[in-house]
C-alpha cells in the first residue's frame, strides 16, 4: 500500500472546524428544542412536550462535546496531502478513510474558497475540479493555498499540453 502524503493542514483549522460545527449544532438545537419547549411552557398539561425538550437537549450536549471537543484533533490527524508533478492525494477521513488520487490531466479547474470562519483565521480551501466532481483542501494558510492552487494549474495545463 502506497505511504500517507506528507503535507498536513494548518493547525488553525482544528478551532475553524470547532467554531463552524457549533454554529451548526446550535442552530439545528435551537430548531429542534424550541417547538418542544414552547409547547411545554404554554400548555404544561402536555407533559411529553417537556420529556422531548429534555431528551434534545442532554443530545445537543452529547453531540457538541463530541464534534467540538473530540473529533477536531482526530479529524486534522488523519487529514494529508501531497502536490506531485503527476498528481494530487488527498488522504481524509476518521471512520471511512478515503483515497482521492487526482491525476492533473484530469484537472479542469482550480481555486481558493473562504467564508467568514475561514478568513478569521487567515486560512483558505483549496478547491480542484475534474469532471467527476471537486475535491477540497481545507484550511491552508492563505499564502500557501495560493501558491498550491498556482503550482496545481501549472502542472494540470502541463500535462494537458503533453498529451
Amino acid at each position: 500500500m502506497r505511504d500517507m502524503p506528507a503535507s498536513q493542514l494548518n493547525p488553525r483549522i482544528k478551532n475553524a472546524w470547532r467554531i463552524s460545527d457549533a454554529i451548526w449544532i446550535v442552530i439545528v438545537f435551537l430548531c429542534c428544542f424550541v417547538p418542544f419547549a414552547l409547547v411545554s411552557a404554554i400548555a404544561p398539561e402536555e407533559e411529553w412536550a417537556g420529556f422531548v425538550a429534555l431528551i434534545v437537549a442532554v443530545a445537543f450536549a452529547v453531540v457538541f462535546v463530541l464534534c467540538v471537543v473530540v473529533l477536531p484533533p482526530i479529524r486534522y490527524a488523519r487529514w494529508r496531502y501531497e502536490l506531485t508533478p503527476d498528481y494530487l492525494d488527498i488522504a481524509r477521513g476518521i471512520f471511512w478513510r478515503k483515497r482521492f488520487i487526482i491525476p492533473f490531466i484530469r484537472v479542469q479547474n482550480t481555486d481558493t474558497r473562504q467564508g467568514p470562519v475561514l478568513r478569521a483565521f487567515g486560512l483558505a480551501s483549496v478547491t480542484v475540479a475534474t469532471a467527476a466532481g471537486e475535491h477540497e483542501i481545507p484550511g491552508l494558510a492563505i499564502d500557501e493555498a495560493d501558491l498550491l492552487r498556482d503550482r496545481a494549474a501549472e502542472l494540470a495545463r502541463l500535462a494537458r499540453e503533453d498529451v
